[in-house]
């Protein structure tokens, strides 16, 4: 066995409020294992690693280290979206400089569908090269598109089941509120993140399984007229007097004046006027079946940052899944991803294990069109079965001093640079 070698680990795309247990995951694993020796953390994503800027995560207080279970977002190492593509040849070539730089044999990246693509590319890059380079992704993504329709590759990804708890207690909280006010605000729209999957809202059902609210559920993966939606809205009112409806942040109803992140996502939360002020302005210009008016909420990127509504089965498998990216790493397994895997029978549980890179970079995985309703305006028991176990019974345990978070807090503590400055590529004027 040779000398213990370093590690890098980034992060890219959206925070989720688990993603730092997966980070917490990977650094204490690799405290544990003697062929890794420091671990540090590309600061704000590959962009850190492109600057050399890399973050000493070895040199921090276990504590908190410790307290990254419960520091939801990506503030404590940031996050990037910035996108290696197929002709920033600089780029990639910067990267494979850096890491040689700094004796750094493994290189870990945490992210969705292009983060895993990046990680596929550096270590494609690696073996053509012949360097001794492993690369291995750690997934994450609220959205729960990374993957296949068959759910081999994973099951689902960290952050997913966060993110439904959070809509499974959001539209609760929203029934309390829209039963009371009725008379005056019958209706009352919310609108999910989620680009174009629809796993995010369809979350809603699990705030009411037994179908018992006037609750209505669009995914963009099945399109409605703004018409029929605001005739299924009316029909509701006529028979209950009121109306919770989820819409999906990718619902096409029209242009929405989209704006786009450097991975050519649309960013609805950001654009010039949401589907759910749509859909209330089409509702209240055409009148309601009953006195009163349509209001919107819109809780945009609270939905990923929310570390109350937490999932604990989230959290845990967030944290293992790390670890096992860390042992595949220092186990020389280069080109792969640590997954999540449900195990068979009807209790459910979850095993740990690898993927291919090269079969999960920049997949995108979809909504099963039979777990859609033959209405368009809801989800199946089938989704409900599957979503309801990741979401959790308990409540995270959260510490707090002087009725403050208690939120970790990462000491400045960086490598010395030993590379000429450096600006990526899609930087440079």
């Amino acid at each position: 066995m040779g000398s213990p070698r370093n590690l890098v680990v980034a992060q890219s795309g959206g925070p989720s409020p688990v993603i730092n247990n997966s980070l917490r995951g990977l650094v204490e694993a690799a405290s544990e294992l003697s062929e890794i020796d420091t671990v540090y953390a590309g600061w704000h994503g590959i962009e850190g690693v492109l600057k050399e800027e890399l973050l000493d995560l070895s040199a921090q207080d276990p504590q908190e280290i410790s307290l990254l279970r419960t520091t939801p977002a990506a503030g404590s190492i940031g996050t990037c979206r910035y996108k290696l593509r197929e002709h920033q040849t600089e780029d990639f070539e910067r990267v494979i400089q850096v890491l040689q730089a700094h004796n750094v044999r493994y290189f870990c990246y945490i992210g969705g569908n292009d983060s895993m693509d990046t990680a596929n590319k550096v270590a494609q890059l690696a073996q053509k090269r012949g360097l001794d380079l492993v690369a291995v992704g750690v997934p994450k993504t609220i959205d729960n598109d990374v993957g296949d329709n068959e759910y081999k590759l994973i099951d689902h990804t960290p952050g997913y089941g966060s993110t439904a708890r959070y809509w499974a207690h959001n539209v609760q909280f929203a029934n309390e509120e829209n039963q009371g006010s009725c008379p005056a605000d019958p209706v009352l729209v919310m609108q999910a993140m989620g680009r174009r999957i629809g796993y995010i809202p369809a979350a809603a059902r699990l705030a009411d399984p037994d179908r018992e609210l006037p609750l209505q559920i669009y995914l963009a993966e099945r399109e409605v007229s703004i018409e029929q939606l605001a005739d299924n809205v009316n029909d509701q009112l006529k028979r209950d007097g009121r109306c919770l409806v989820v819409v999906s942040e990718g619902l096409k109803l029209g242009d929405l004046g989209e704006s786009k992140d450097s991975f050519g996502h649309t960013q609805f939360s950001s654009s010039q006027i949401t589907v759910a002020q749509m859909v209330i302005n089409e509702l209240n210009s055409r009148g309601l079946a009953v006195k009163g008016a349509a209001r919107a909420n819109v809780p945009g990127t609270d939905q990923r940052h929310n570390m109350i509504f937490a999932s604990t089965v989230d959290l845990d498998e967030a944290y293992h899944v790390g670890r096992k990216a860390a042992q595949l790493a220092a186990d020389g397994q280069s080109g792969y991803m640590a997954t999540i895997l449900r195990s068979p029978g009807s209790i459910y549980g979850v095993y740990y294990d690898k993927v291919p890179l090269d079969a999960v970079a920049n997949s995108e995985r979809t909504f099963p069109e039979n777990w859609i309703s033959d209405t368009g305006t809801d989800v199946t028991d089938d989704f409900v079965r599957y979503a309801k176990p990741l979401i959790g019974s308990d409540w995270v345990s959260v510490p707090m001093i002087g009725g403050r978070l208690r939120l970790a807090q990462m000491k400045p503590l960086f490598a010395d640079q030993k590379l000429d400055k450096y600006i990526p590529q899609t930087d440079r004027q």
